[in-house]
């Protein structure tokens, strides 16, 4: 996608440089907590800064027991909540680099299932993460800015 001036617009740009991270032996009491308490839908699992997996609130619930917070909750129910995050994380996630292209992350999308790509400096170290909604709003921002004919006639 490129820019009002001919030039390809960089996930740096409109990517969310707000990331979250916890580490591979955090709990999943901890990770709900962070969902729970959040916006997030993604949270970064690093070792040492670097990044090493994702972890999305649906790997979150995929993982619980339906049944905690409810009168039907047993103790092996709570217990999937000492789980640990590397133990339901995905592993080796596809990451573009900070001057990477909004068309790189297009094509990522497009073939693979993912929701979100973290963005990653040179030694590996989360400086970013862009969703698919990244996108659609700079779409959106640009659309609005450059009416085409079909906006200008009523008609989208």
């Amino acid at each position: 996608m490129l820019g009002c001036d001919g030039e390809i617009v960089s996930v740096e740009r409109i990517m969310s440089k707000t990331v979250v991270t916890v580490e591979m032996d955090d709990s999943l009491r901890m990770v709900k907590e962070i969902f729970d308490n959040t916006r997030f839908h993604h949270l970064l699992v690093v070792d040492s800064r670097k990044l090493f997996g994702v972890i999305s609130d649906r790997d979150l619930l995929k993982a619980l027991s339906p049944h905690i917070g409810t009168m039907g909750e047993t103790a092996r129910d709570a217990a999937s909540l000492n789980k640990r995050v590397h133990q339901i994380m995905t592993r080796k996630p596809v990451v573009l680099g900070q001057n990477a292209g909004i068309l790189d992350a297009i094509e990522i999308f497009n073939n693979h299932k993912i929701s979100c790509i973290p963005v990653v400096d040179e030694e590996h170290i989360p400086v970013g993460i862009i969703s698919w909604r990244d996108i659609l709003k700079e779409i959106e921002a640009k659309r609005g800015k450059h009416p085409n004919k079909a906006n200008q006639q009523g008609r989208s």
